[in-house]
């Protein structure tokens, strides 16, 4: 039976895969189902946690074209390394850059129950380890370089519009001008601990720029408030929570640098 596949921007289960302890026709079935979709989608591997199976079992396409069921999937040994260009169904058609090992082993069962192994490299050996990422509850996300992840995050927000109403994200936009705010605040500190090791010209200027930066924090909370209430309408499932989440950093926020504000007057001032 074709199975619908999950996609961006549908979470993922971020537990383990379990693994098969019984190999009777359930299994069999499920099997039935990934080749099924595979054949659907004309895809060369899949793995049952792509289809909402919590099961350990990947499939995919050798290079005769054979359908093989790796069950209970193990890396056991890898050599070498090399940077491919990737794409997956989860993420439709969007490519990323990835490292992966270019020749590995694995042992698995078959659907009979029957241990076995196999050794692969080159387009088999990155199918079968981007399959099994998906046993992990992960995707090849989870193994990209720092400055790859942020790229492909902003193809990911390019596509916005087709986020679902029931997807809410753990990480936002907005969480930058935050940061911002925090890196303004830190350097007032630091401000206020120089004003006593500096001359009184010098520390009048430090004072000066205390008024500047708090005027700067006050706009970049309006700021922030203001796009978070933007950004927050495209996840409208959580929009509730999201809004006490913005009120409450806004809050904190400004009582922080009001505290420092009265710290500099009464010392700086």
């Amino acid at each position: 039976m074709i199975k619908d596949i999950i996609k961006y921007p549908q979470p993922l289960s971020v537990e383990y895969a379990t693994d098969v302890r019984a190999f009777n026709e359930e299994l069999s079935s499920l099997i039935d189902d990934l080749i099924d979709t595979m054949k659907e989608n004309n895809l060369d591997g899949l793995s049952a946690y792509q289809i909402g199976n919590y099961y350990n079992v990947v499939v995919i396409k050798d290079k005769d074209a054979n359908y093989v069921e790796l069950i209970n999937p193990r890396l056991i040994n890898h050599s070498g390394k090399v940077t491919t260009k990737e794409k997956t169904a989860y993420y439709g058609d969007r490519e990323a850059n990835v490292v992966r090992y270019e020749k590995i082993s694995i042992i698995y069962q078959d659907k009979n129950g029957k241990d076995r192994s196999l050794q692969a490299e080159g387009d088999e050996a990155i199918l079968i380890q981007r399959k099994i990422d998906y046993t992990f509850g992960a995707t090849f996300i989870h193994k990209m370089s720092k400055e790859e992840k942020e790229r492909f995050e902003s193809l990911l927000e390019g596509g916005a519009e087709s986020i679902s109403d029931d997807y809410c994200p753990t990480t936002f936009q907005r969480d930058k001008i935050l940061t911002s705010i925090n890196v303004v605040m830190m350097i007032m500190v630091l401000n206020l601990i120089a004003h006593f090791f500096v001359s009184d010209e010098l520390s009048k200027s430090l004072w000066d720029y205390q008024l500047y930066a708090t005027g700067g924090v006050v706009v970049l909370n309006i700021v922030y408030f203001l796009y978070a209430q933007y950004e927050g309408r495209k996840y409208t499932n959580c929009m509730s929570c999201q809004t006490g989440n913005i009120l409450g950093n806004c809050a904190i926020s400004l009582i922080k640098l009001s505290l420092l504000m009265v710290i500099s007057y009464l010392f700086m001032s």
